[in-house]
């Protein structure tokens, strides 16, 4: 028997308490992640990740530390507040401490055995079957692939420093973050901000999408406890991995590079992966959540946005993110130029060769750099296996939230303003993609729905979204 309309607002609001219920109890909880033995640990937890056997507490996770970070981390207290020597010394020496503890806690230094380099091989020539043949995300999967096929030929030395053309690739670009911040300036260029000017409340299912990221932080503390696995993610790594969730590669090496250097290549294989596959992840989860009378809501044609609202857009965008959240100024501010030179309208040549001619030659070369990081030594190992299983339920829960928070939002609209719940899905950041499969899945339902612009609003939210959640983690813990 179909759920009356009180009864289906009632499940909504049943699904998302629980779903913050979940979210406030561990965000209360004291985290696993760097657990040591001295007096401050008041868990009972005895827990020591190898590499973090000296944070004591430091990178523990608490609301009151959290958000104090934050805080500190905003432009407007740098600001005011100016960093004494005595406190810059004391970061300098934290920071040569986390270096030490991450390169004791490193895995990948010993030479892995022949056999190990011909299975990576045969990884590499499957990467370039799912890209050639299969169609999933050619342009970063071949170049990924045939990176991967190349440093792993025994003998020719391309992964090899200093002179192996792979090692210099991943050296120039790829390790110090150059080529993600280059990609984000030909995203910006290549991105129309239209829809989400149109209808800003659609950056609520943006927002609403990063909670993957999110929840994933604290599931990778989780299966730190499960005996067996052996799998001690430290904090840093966490955050990395969760950040797979906002389908987002650029940003997913940008935040690796910035955390967890060492998990580089299996992350951002596995962002890549689960980029290509959004049409066969997304439909299930989106039809599970979704009755047919949902899917078939017809949603109003967007109001068009004038070219003064496109060129202030990414100007605000830069202005708040200065005095709300620097650390996430790379991406988002990368992202803001792209998107104005493009809007501005009087230097077509810089937006053309952004959008076209330089993002070519930097995908080229940012793929060939994940590539080479995919040596035997950093991939057949527990923890490559984890970060590929975490990365996926990161990207579903999601997707999920979207969906939901969608839902959520009908509960309050008028009834003729009602949300296709299927845009919500939207929410992650593979642009276009995931718009289209809103659309693809909703004209499923009804041939004459067309979602594709007004899914485009929350999907351009969550490149946003994404960079601020990047900014957060760089902010809070690194």
């Amino acid at each position: 028997m179909p759920f009356s309309k009180t009864e289906n607002n009632k499940k909504i609001a049943l699904i998302m308490g629980v779903i913050l219920a979940i979210a406030c109890v561990l965000s209360l909880s004291t985290n696993v992640l760097a657990q040591d033995k001295t007096p401050e640990n008041k868990t009972g937890l005895e827990h020591v990740i190898k590499g973090t056997e000296n944070w004591g507490t430091s990178k523990n996770v608490s609301v009151k530390k959290f958000l104090t970070n934050i805080g500190k981390s905003t432009g407007i207290y740098k600001m005011i507040h100016q960093e004494t020597a005595d406190e810059i010394a004391a970061e300098k020496a934290e920071k040569a401490r986390e270096e030490a503890a991450m390169a004791a806690s490193s895995f990948g230094d010993e030479k892995a055995p022949g056999w190990q380099y011909l299975i990576m091989i045969a990884v590499g020539f499957l990467i370039v079957y799912l890209g050639a043949a299969k169609g999933f995300e050619p342009l970063l999967l071949i170049p990924i692939g045939f990176g991967t096929i190349l440093v792993n030929i025994m003998g020719a030395g391309m992964g090899d420093g200093p002179d192996g053309m792979l090692h210099i690739i991943y050296k120039a670009g790829v390790g110090n973050e150059f080529f993600p911040m280059l990609i984000f300036m030909g995203i910006g260029a290549m991105t129309d901000f239209g829809p989400l000017i149109a209808n800003p409340k659609m950056a609520l299912l943006g927002g609403a999408a990063q909670f993957g990221v999110f929840f994933t932080l604290f599931g990778v503390s989780l299966m730190n406890l499960i005996p067996g696995l052996n799998t001690d993610y430290n904090l840093l790594q966490a955050c990395a991995i969760a950040i797979i969730g906002g389908a987002d590669g650029p940003t997913s090496i940008y935040v690796s590079a910035k955390l967890a250097p060492e998990l580089m290549a299996v992350i951002a294989v596995a962002a890549y992966s689960y980029m290509a596959l959004v049409p066969m992840i997304q439909p299930p989860i989106m039809k599970a959540l979704t009755t047919k009378k949902e899917r078939l809501i017809h949603m109003d044609q967007l109001r068009p946005v004038s070219k003064s609202e496109r060129i202030l857009f990414p100007m605000m965008l830069l202005v708040l993110t200065i005095l709300l959240l620097p650390p996430a100024a790379p991406l988002i501010g990368m992202l803001a130029f792209g998107n104005f030179i493009k809007e501005v309208g009087c230097v077509t040549r810089l937006s053309k060769t952004v959008e076209n001619e330089m993002m070519n030659i930097v995908s080229i070369l940012l793929s060939l750099g994940v590539g080479s990081q995919m040596a035997p030594e950093k991939i057949i190992n527990g923890k490559s296996v984890g970060i590929i299983v975490l990365g996926l339920v990161a990207f579903c829960v999601a997707t999920a939230t979207g969906v939901l928070m969608a839902k959520l939002m009908n509960v309050f609209l008028p009834k003729d303003k009602k949300i296709n719940p299927l845009i919500g899905s939207a929410g992650v950041s593979a642009v276009p993609m995931a718009a289209r499969v809103s659309n693809k899945v909703g004209q499923e339902a009804d041939p004459s729905n067309f979602l594709l612009m007004n899914a485009m609003g929350p999907n351009v939210s969550g490149v946003i979204g994404t960079a601020i959640a990047a900014g957060v983690f760089i902010a809070t813990f690194g």
